[in-house]
This record gives structure tokens, sequence and C-alpha cells, in this order.
């Protein structure tokens, strides 16, 4: 048997006590096979280890199992564990390789024994000769022989003897699997349960195995894995106003106050214990020592779980109440905590001495005497029954013949015979008369003496006047010879202190004082109000104004509210002191004031939504939901889903699953997690055709969760005015611009033309016309008599004023500078509009470094120019740079008229600019134009024997634009466009296009669906209807057929190719026969010759001489010389 691995179902739970070690080992690790399905069963009897054979057996044959005693079930665990320890390597076998044929079946045989109860298989280990023993379709009953041979691979099957008679054992089926502890005592229960993996975790629902590293409850004893209770105890809310750790036990909700801490055994001696076979589950196998509640002695038994049963020791010998008898019980029945009364009567002596305790023997102290005694007040005057422990203290006090005969009267031997002692006061008038028998006694009820006190009235006690300032021979020469002789008055103020502080302000007087009846002030509980009132004798009650506290409470949410708080200016002096100190805690408890103290409960709602805060009104958030949630708690699917319990406000878990809601679009979802509700689904990415909010048109290609489309156009619905349109962009119906404004109006502008031909700017007054009593706000120019100068200013015309009158600009010296050059360069006949300065003003050296590094040249030109433009700054200094950078400063220096030197040795070494008389300006060209004007001049060097061919392919290119030269000062586009549409007319298939160039020439564009020369002929017949117009008009000097590129370059000129045809000699015979202007046109010219500012003047060519041409004669008056032509 040992050597097939073969056992009976029953076998692992019904082996008895004295069976071989072996075999019980063999048993109890055969039942891994029933978790993995066969598993190893090359390797023999490796499946399973302990108890995992009964898990594996839950699962499959829960419902088929019959009850079995959970006693035998453990304590046939426990023993096939220490058999397992002992003989881990024994009854295995040979270990025989992947590809021989397996040995020993110990799994696999297993396997078919479990399954026996759901198909009906054959065992196929050949071990019996009987008829189909050994066919895998056999449906009979096994017979098994006790004298079979051992089962060999390879080797024949040795058959039996028919002689040999042996039993047939029945297979039966009986379960493995163990169920739920019905143990007495709550640690057996949990021993049982975890051995026979029945123990559920509350939290992940999984087993709690011996294996598995375990935590319990010092409350209820729930169990539960170390990881498990750690996520538990991390996941709670934190506060970060609470040091102590406030955390609920997953299994009854209560409150604790430790963390989980690590893994330890159940009595907490050893950390992460062993799992040792043969003593129960996470137990150290040492004795458990933990002290008891209410017993001396510790537990004795081993470690285990749960709490510790009662104490069947015999305890130590405890005394009754009263101390008389003593009593041995056993420990468990023995109360220390309350002890025992034997019922008799106490007898101990009371508080008073006197008396006895007549209580059954009671714990604690026997209280005060209750026991009645007639008793005497101290005059004598009364006596009464009360009880001995509210009596007074004991006086002596003598019976000069008050107390009444025939009442009994208390005797005590320990004084005289008219002697008593007296106990409490009657709060009677003594009198008893003095000795002169004239006057009584005004006392309280006192002690008597024996002899009569002495008069107070008498001459001999009385020496002063009754306010005690004066003495009585002082005021009366004839002294007092008896009690009842009245006492003199000394006429004085009185001056007696009264307990309110006062001075008595009557006249030396007999008996008592007045009431007081000063006038003083009295703060109210603020101190904020003080009120006039009479004197309250030193009872001084504060009163209370009408004002309201406004100082915050302690929690920062409520105000105090009450009237005449006493704590608010202590609380605005705190506030006041907080903020200079700039605290950024907040005041703690200790130093708020008790006024100002909230006593209401918060009452905020928590996270979970569910409940509401319970504690004291407090600042910031309120902690986490101390309630548990004992439901599950599942996502909108339904397929995630966490157990209870769970804490309050624990949110749905995030889904793995895909969402299944529906669109309301009805297009397909896109593929996404499961989501709460309060998230919504991705957007429809479908694309549908919609129409726009306005209605105009129907647009393509809208997504389909876009619900307002527009498209863009502007709305052009009349407004309530009548007069404008709506300028919005696609809106809904409603929504125009004036669909907030009450009345007929808009808030457009009005846009008519006012009299002085500027647009009305005013709010529309629809249906009203323009008032123009305001003057016009629109911009216009003023200008000097040569147009130079310019000045922006408003038009200020109005109805009533059409042409306001304004002062002239006058020229200034740039505009006589300006003329002086024009008047130059016209007697030196150059030509303003085609001479360039090519002067360099920059060295070679300067120019080379910009070559170079243009950036690093530019950044310094800058500061040089900035500190030659600032005149009060003379050095400049700059930081240490490289030789060759000082160089470049030092010779672009030397060029703006700068002295500079280089300081400081190396690396320190920098260079420093000074401003010294030599120096008067920067020069007015950048390095960077000079460059330009030098490869300028290169370029045309280069190109200058290429002359004719550029010339050639120059005439290949049409016209396609006209070149206006010199406009007029303050020619605007629209002004060329509205006096040339008749011209533009006559051309419609031509789109002129109107643009300034950098040199103040306007070029006018055409564009055509024809070829450029139609282009080109319609522009040459263009050209002379624009000339004659434009001209005549002083807009402009010239006009001029070009060719433009798409960057509006002039790349042909008609000037420029006439110039090139005609050649040298034409040029010097134009210059020379150039006509000089009339004198009558002289401002019309120079009112539409722009001047140049940078104008240089040529250097005189040597004279030479002339013949000399004969004198014509001019005439004074032109128009009468012009007449007489005409009638020749």
């Amino acid at each position: 048997m040992e050597g097939s691995g073969f056992q009976q179902p029953s076998q692992g739970l019904e082996t008895p006590s004295n069976s071989t070690p072996t075999r019980r080992g063999r048993q109890s690790r055969g039942g891994r096979s029933s978790r993995g399905h066969g598993g190893h069963g090359g390797r023999g009897g490796h499946g399973g280890r302990g108890g995992r054979s009964l898990r594996g057996q839950q699962v499959t044959e829960s419902n088929e199992a019959p009850p079995i005693d959970p006693v035998s079930a453990a304590s046939s665990a426990s023993a096939a564990a220490l058999s397992s320890n002992s003989h881990r390597r024994g009854g295995r076998g040979r270990r025989a390789t992947r590809s021989s044929p397996r040995r020993g079946g110990g799994e696999n045989v297993q396997r078919s024994t479990l399954s026996g109860s759901r198909t009906s298989r054959t065992f196929g280990g050949h071990l019996t000769n009987g008829d189909g023993a050994g066919e895998s379709g056999s449906t009979g009953t096994i017979h098994l022989s006790p004298n079979a041979p051992e089962f060999r691979p390879g080797h024949p099957i040795v058959g039996q003897s028919s002689n040999t008679s042996t039993p047939e054992r029945v297979r039966t089926n009986h379960s493995r699997q163990a169920s739920k502890s019905t143990a007495h005592d709550l640690p057996t229960r949990i021993h049982e349960d975890i051995s026979n993996g029945q123990y559920e975790c509350v939290i992940c629902t999984s087993e709690v195995l011996r294996n598995s590293k375990v935590w319990s409850c010092s409350i209820c004893w729930t169990v539960t894995h170390i990881a498990c209770v750690k996520k538990w105890f991390s996941s709670r809310k934190r506060n970060s106003d609470e040091e102590q750790i406030d955390w609920r036990c997953p299994g009854c909700n209560s409150h604790l106050s430790d963390g989980p801490g690590t893994y330890h055994c159940w009595c907490g001696k050893e950390v992460s214990p062993r799992t040792i076979p043969g003593i129960a589950p996470h137990s150290c196998g040492q004795t458990c020592s933990n002290p008891r509640a209410t017993c001396p002695h510790p537990c004795p038994l081993e470690c285990h779980a749960g709490p510790c049963p009662p104490c069947q020791l015999m305890g130590p010998s405890q005394s009754c109440f009263c101390g008389k008898h003593t009593s041995t019980k056993r420990c468990g029945e023995t109360d220390y905590a309350h002890g025992w009364s034997c019922h008799e009567i106490c007898g101990d002596v009371l508080p008073c001495g006197e008396h006895e305790c007549q209580k059954e023997c009671h714990s604690g102290l026997c209280g005060g005497c209750d026991i009645p005694v007639l008793s005497l007040c101290y005059c004598g005057q009364n006596s009464k029954v009360i009880a001995c422990d509210q009596r007074d203290d004991e006086r002596e006090s003598y019976n000069y013949g008050q107390l009444d005969s025939g009442g009994e009267i208390p005797k005590n031997d320990e004084l005289p015979g008219n002697w008593y002692w007296g106990s409490f006061d009657c709060d009677n008038v003594c009198g008893r008369s003095f000795d002169c028998g004239k006057h009584c006694c005004k006392r309280g009820c006192h002690p008597q003496d024996e002899k009569e006190a002495h008069c107070p009235f008498s001459p001999d006690l009385i020496t002063h006047c009754p306010c005690g300032k004066t003495l009585l021979a002082d005021i009366d020469s004839q002294p007092r010879e008896s009690c009842e002789d009245p006492i003199p008055s000394c006429g004085k103020r009185c001056n007696k202190l009264f307990p309110c502080g006062h001075f008595c302000l009557d006249k030396c007087h007999i008996g008592p004082c007045t009431p007081c009846t000063q006038t003083m002030e009295i703060s109210c509980k603020c101190g904020r109000t003080k009120i006039k009132s009479i004197c309250h004798q030193g009872r001084v009650e504060s009163p209370e104004c009408m004002r309201i506290c406004r100082a915050p409470l302690n929690c920062g949410r409520h105000e105090h509210g009450e009237r005449c708080c006493s704590g608010e200016k202590k609380a605005f002096e705190r506030a006041a002191a907080a903020k200079r100190k700039n605290r950024n805690a907040g005041s703690t408890n200790n130093e708020i004031e008790a006024e100002h103290i909230c006593t209401r409960v918060c009452g905020r709602p928590l996270k979970c939504g569910r409940h509401q805060c319970e504690q004291m009104c407090h600042k910031g958030s309120c902690p986490s939901c101390p309630e548990a949630v004992f439901e599950e708690i599942s996502c909108n699917c339904g397929r995630t889903v966490l157990q209870p319990p769970q804490p309050c406000g624990t949110r749905p878990p995030e889904c793995r699953f895909e969402c299944t809601r529906p669109r309301p679009c009805g297009h397909p979802q896109v593929s996404h997690n499961c989501h709460l509700d309060g998230e919504s689904c991705p957007k429809c990415p479908f694309l549908v055709e919609k129409r726009c909010v306005c209605g105009k048109k129907v647009l393509k290609n809208q997504p389909c969760w876009f619900e307002e489309p527009r498209c863009g156009l502007p709305c052009g619905l009349k407004l309530k005015c009548g007069t404008h349109l709506c300028g919005k962009s696609c809106h809904g119906p409603g929504e125009c611009e004036d669909a907030n404004i009450v009345g007929s109006r808009c808030k457009q502008p009005c846009g008519k033309t006012r009299g002085c031909g500027h647009l009305d700017l005013e709010q529309c007054h629809a249906p009203y016309p323009c008032k123009e009593d305001k003057p016009c706000q629109a911009k216009t120019f003023i200008t000097c008599d040569c147009q130079r100068r310019k000045q922006e200013v408003k038009c200020m015309a109005t109805k009533k004023n059409p042409s306001p009158q304004r002062e002239a600009l006058k020229c200034d010296e740039e505009c006589l500078r300006l003329q002086r050059n024009a008047r130059l360069a016209e007697a030196l006949n150059i030509d303003p509009q085609s001479h360039t300065d090519n002067h360099v003003p920059y060295s070679g050296t300067t120019l080379k470094f910009y070559r170079e590094n243009s950036q690093f040249a530019q950044t310094y030109e800058r500061e040089y120019r900035v500190f030659a433009a600032d005149p009060t700054q003379k050095t400049l200094r700059f930081k240490p740079m490289k030789t060759s950078q000082r160089a470049f400063l030092h010779s672009l220096a030397e060029d703006f008229g700068f002295d500079s030197e280089s300081a400081d040795p190396e690396p320190h070494r920098h260079v420093c600019l000074f401003k010294t008389p030599r120096f008067v300006s920067a020069p007015t060209k950048t390095i960077g134009q000079c460059v330009q004007i030098q490869s300028n001049a290169a370029s045309q060097q280069v190109s200058q024997p290429l002359v004719s061919a550029s010339d050639a392919t120059a005439t290949t290119q049409p016209y396609n634009a006209l070149l206006l030269t010199a406009p007029r000062f303050g020619l605007t586009i629209e002004d060329l466009d509205s006096q040339l549409e008749q011209e533009y007319a006559a051309h419609p298939d031509v789109l002129f296009h109107t643009n300034f160039l950098p040199s103040d020439e306007v070029v006018i564009k055409g564009s055509s669906p024809w070829g450029p020369q139609d282009l080109e002929s319609s522009l040459i017949a263009l050209k002379p209807k624009v000339s004659y117009k434009l001209i005549h008009s002083g807009c402009i000097r010239s006009v001029a057929l070009c060719h433009v590129d798409d960057e509006l370059k002039v790349l042909r000129n008609e000037k420029d190719a006439q110039a090139r045809s005609e050649g040298w000699s034409s040029v010097i015979r134009r210059s020379s026969t150039r006509p000089k202007p009339a004198a009558a046109a002289a401002p019309e010219e120079s009112s539409s010759t722009p001047l140049r500012s940078n104008f240089v003047a040529l250097k005189k060519e040597p004279k030479k001489k002339f013949e000399k041409l004969p004198v014509e004669y001019i005439e004074e008056d032109w128009e009468a010389a012009a007449e007489k032509l005409d009638e020749e």
C-alpha cells in the first residue's frame, strides 16, 4: 500500500490513533491533488501540505459531505502534521524522470478517489487479479488485497493464487470536507476553523490559513489577514488636530486606539511565529501568561486565540466588608472587584464617636450618624431633637435660669451643675440683662457666661463722642455718671467708612449710620457704557447695555451675538495681538475667553453625505464618518462589488469592465470603462449634419455632441432702429445686439455723415436726425506752409460752427533747411528723387567685424547710440571681453568720435568710453546699412558688363503697373480710388490695387484674367487719363509705366528704359536745358515736392568758360503777354 500510494477516501479523517506514522504522513500529504487537478503525479506523494487537501474538498463536495466530528478531525490533522514533519521524505519511493512512467500514483489516485462521487471510474493500478480490474471501462467493484506484491514499472504483474481469500472491501464515498467548528469555547472554534480552512477574513472574504499572517481584535477577537487590516487602517480619515490614533475594528466596529502593528502570536511573545505541526495555528507553543482582569493568576494555557478562560485555581483568603469573617473560594468564583458581605451588623464607631453603625455588613464608609438627639441652643432659650451629624460644634454655656426647669435637660458628667453643652444657633436675640440691670444684650444666640456682661454704655467704657473723634471731656465739662446719661455729640461729620467704600456724611450721631445715598458711576459688563446710580451699599451688579458682541467664537463659524459681553474687549485685543505677531496657527481653547467658546453641535454634513458631524462646533474640516456600511457596494454595472463591512462614504469601486449605458443619440458607445453616474460618458465622436443656430446653413461633419453649431456668418437682420444691421456672428433667435435694450435704439454708432464730412459717432438715436450739437471728435491734420510739419487735431465742427478756426503751424528750422537744400539742388541741377547718398562713415575694420559677427556688433552699436543720445552720461564702461571684440569697440568709438581706452589686466580687461569735445553726434547710418551699400555697389560693378543682357531681359517683361511719383502730402489710397473711379470703369476686366512704396511712391498694380500683353495695352491706354487728372489736380508729379513683382519691387521702369536708350549725352543735354520753374508756381511746386532731410552737398566742379547767351527779355505781366500772343 505504501508503494502504491493509494488510500481510502475516508482514511484522512478516520485513521485510528495507533496507526503507523508513515501511513498518517502519507495521508496528510496527499491532498494537494484536489486543488491542482492531479498536478505532479510523477513526484509520488509530494502533493499537498497538511490541511490543504481539506480546502480543496470543501469546494468540490460541499453538498455531499456528511457531518464529521471536528475534534477528531483536528486531532487527526495535528497528528498528520507531526508525522509529516518527522517523515518528510518517507514513503515516496524513487524519484522518476519526467519521461519514465509515473510511479506511486499518489496524486493521480487521490484525484480519482475524490472524483469518484461525481463519475464512475475504476482503479487502474493493477494491484489485484480480479476480473475486469485492469480495464478502464469496467464498472464493477474494485477488490484490493493486502498481500498484493509491490507494483514495479517494466516488470510483469505477478498473479495471486486463487486459494488466498481476502475480504472484499466495498469502497464507500466518504467526503473529507470538514464543516464549521461547533466547539463551545471561542478559542477552540478559531483554531479548528483555521486548521480546516473554514475561517473567513471579514475584509477580503478569503480563507485565513495556518501559513497566513494574521491580526486579532482585542475586543471581539475577530481574526483577519495582517495585510488586509493594514490597508483598512491606512484608508481611515486622518485628522491633523488629533494626535491619538482613532480607527474602528472591521469586525465589531469598535473604536481602537492602537495600530495593527506587526504579525505576532496570540499571546504576543513571539513576532512572526513559525507554523509548528501539532500545536494551534499561529501559536508560539509557550504558556499564555496573559493577566486576567479580576484574577491575580496568569493564564496557564498554551498560547491561544480569543479570550482567556476563567481561572480554576483557589484564590487568596478574602475578608468580609466589616472584617469579622474570612472566606477562601476558587479564583473564578471570587469577586475581587466588589468583595463579599457576611450579612451581620457592622458595629463600627460612627464619626460622632458616640454611636455604632447599625447597618448590615457593607462596603465603603458607614457614613454620618443619623441617630436623633435632644439638643440645646447656645443661649439656652430653645431645644429640639435633631440628627447627631446635623449638630454644630458643641460649646459650653451657663444656665442662669433661662432653661425651662420642667423640661428635659441633657446631663453630662464632664460639666458642673448649671453648665450644659450648646450645639446649635437658634437665631434669637440673646436678651440677657447687663450688670447695670437697665440694658439688655442685643447680640444673637451665643454661649452664656456665669456672670452678666458689663454694660457697654457705662461711663467708664464710653470716653469719646459717637463718631469717636472727640473726647467727652472736651465737649462737656460735666462728666456722665450713669449708663443712662445721654452721650453728647461733637457736631462734626461722622465719616465712618461704609462697606461700599464711601464715608458717612451725617453729623456725629448715636446708633447706626443711615444707608449711603451717594451717586456713583457703574460700568456695564463689557465696560463700554457707564451710568450714574445711587450707591448699592457695596453690592454692585453690573448692568447690561444694548451693544451686541460681534466677536467670533472659537469655531470660527459663529458670532457671539449676545448683549453686553464681558469678554468682548479681551477678544479684540487677542485678535490684534495675533495680527501683530503674524501667527499662522489659530488660538487654542485655553487662550479664548469662556464666553466665546461655542457649545453648539457642529451638524455639518460629512463627506459620506448620509450623516452629520456630532462633535462640538470646531474649525477646519470634519473627520471621516465613524459609521460603517454593512451592505455591498457595487459599480454601475454591478460586476465589481466591495464586500461589507466598509467605512461609510466609501465610493463605488473602479470597474475594469466596459460601460453598458446606451447613448441618447442612438450611436454606438465608445469603448470605455464602467464609471459612476456623476461622470459622463465620452462625447459621441460621430460626424453628422446639423443646422446652425441662426438657421441659415446646414453644416456638415459636425460632432454629434455639439449642440450649438455656428456658421460664423454675421446675422444681418435689421435691428429695432430700422437703420443698422445686427453685426453679431451666428446666434440663436432673440439674441441680437438690441435684445436687452429698451426702445427702438441700438448700441451701434449712428454712422450718418455730418455737415463737416465726417461720420457721426454718437450712439444710434433713430428715428431722430443728428443734432450735431456736440463738437465732432474725428481726427484731421493741420500742416505748415511747406507741408512738412503736420499735427493731428480734432475736427470740433458743430452745426452752428461748421468751420472752426485754428492756428496754422509755422515752419521750423528743419523746414528752412530743407528749403535751402532744395534750392541748392536746383542750382546744382541735382534731382533729389534720383540722388542717393552712398557715403560710408565707418572704417574697414568695423565693417569687416560686422560681417563676421553681426549679432555682437548690432548689440554694442545699439549701446553706443543710447550713450550718444544721453547728454547727461559722460562715460560708459563695458564688461570684460576678448581681444578681437575690444578691438571692434575701439574702432567703433573712433567712428562715433568717442575716446576709448582699455583698463585692468587680463582676464578682467575691459573698454571704457569717454565723451570729448570732438564728439558731435552719432552717424545717421547704421553699420548694417553701410554694409548693404557696399554690397549693392559691388553687385552693380559685377553686373555692369551684362547691362545689354539685362536690358534685353527687361524688355521682355510687359508692364503691369503704373508708378506715381511725388504724391501730395496727406494723399490716401481712398482719395486716389475715388478720383480714378471713372477711369477704372473703362476697363472692367482689369482689377486695380493701389499701394504705397517705402520710397513715398505709389504703385497702381493691375491684374487681369487675360494675358500680360493685354494688361500692358490696358495700362498704356489708361496712363494719359491718369496723368492728366492727377497731375492737373496737384496730387502727383508724374506717371510712368513699370513692372513690379509680388513683393511690389519695381523690376522695370519706363523712365529707366528711356535713360538707357538715350545715353550719357542726352542726360547732359537734359540737365543743361532743364527749365526753371515760374515764380508763381514756386509755392505750389514746393508744396508738392517732398524734401529730403539727408541731403549731402556735392563737390563743386571747376569753373568753365561758357559763351554768353543772348539775354532774353522777361515779361513782368505774363498774362498780358499771353493775350497778345493769342491775338497775334
